[in-house]
């Protein structure tokens, strides 16, 4: 009996995550690590607190608290570095073998991204501990429909990151060097996104100037959702869509432009 499509993607999804999964807990304590990196809004946090400045955009120190506390969970899985791997494959021959195989080489690295998700959440969960420790009260309980809705919005906002770092990655195809213009958009990024400051915060033509980009859907939103804060959330959810629906056509047109070149390059 023939299985169905269906049946065998799945089949093969879960074989390719469980072997990315089981890869990934070879390198936990490297992802520890990575789980520390992450601590910016943390530090932001720390800095705002000290700062008095936001009670000036009508923010409480509890809502500035956990704001940067959501900031740092949609931060810790979002993070993307498809990038970096692809790279390395490329630079090393890797990539050659895996293009011969049937299944293209972006969903092992997507599978590699959701394994180390799947490994870093308890380093995350240490972290949020330790938070509530040192600083009482700040954690809370978000209501059924804001966490629900939280998550929803931080795996369509991997999912954007993936794509904008899968965009970027095609340019691997035509130099050895790629990753220098993923850190150019790490600029924007970090300042545009909410990362360092809630929105709130920015003058109004910076405001008007970051929600003409992808980035202030990719913390800021998911943030506010997840501290119960006061958010636009059909705007949000159409703008992650939008911009999803842009970049995945042409990162597949990248890609086979891209692969073409790789095979002439290698005939």
């Amino acid at each position: 009996m023939s299985r169905s499509p269906l049946v065998h993607g799945l089949r093969v999804a879960r074989a390719l995550f469980t072997s990315q999964y089981a890869l990934m807990l070879e390198y936990r304590a490297e992802i520890a690590l990575w789980a520390l990196s992450g601590v910016l809004p943390l530090i932001m946090l720390g800095v705002w607190s000290g700062s008095g400045a936001g009670a000036d955009a009508g923010l409480t120190p509890l809502q500035l608290a956990r704001y940067f506390l959501a900031a740092f969970v949609v931060r810790q899985f979002t993070i993307v570095w498809v990038i970096q791997a692809f790279e390395e494959d490329n630079l090393q021959g890797r990539l050659s073998p895996y293009l011969l195989q049937p299944l293209p080489p972006l969903w092992r690295y997507l599978a590699a991204h959701l394994a180390e998700q799947v490994t870093r959440l308890p380093f995350v969960v240490v972290i949020l501990a330790l938070v509530a420790l040192v600083l009482p009260g700040t954690l809370w309980w978000p209501s059924p429909l804001s966490f629900l809705l939280a998550v929803v919005a931080t795996h369509l906002v991997f999912l954007l990151r993936f794509l904008i770092q899968s965009l970027i990655t095609m340019a691997c195809f035509w130099s050895e060097r790629a990753a220098a213009l993923e850190r150019l958009q790490m600029i924007p990024y970090l300042f545009l996104s909410g990362l360092v400051a809630p929105l709130e915060t920015f003058p109004e033509g910076m405001r008007a100037l970051a929600f003409a980009t992808p980035f202030p859907w990719m913390i800021w939103f998911p943030a506010r959702l997840l501290g119960g804060g006061a958010v636009d959330v059909a705007a949000g959810f159409g703008a992650l869509l939008a911009w999803i629906a842009l970049l995945l056509p042409l990162t597949l047109l990248l890609w086979k432009a891209g692969i073409r070149r790789y095979s002439a390059m290698g005939a």
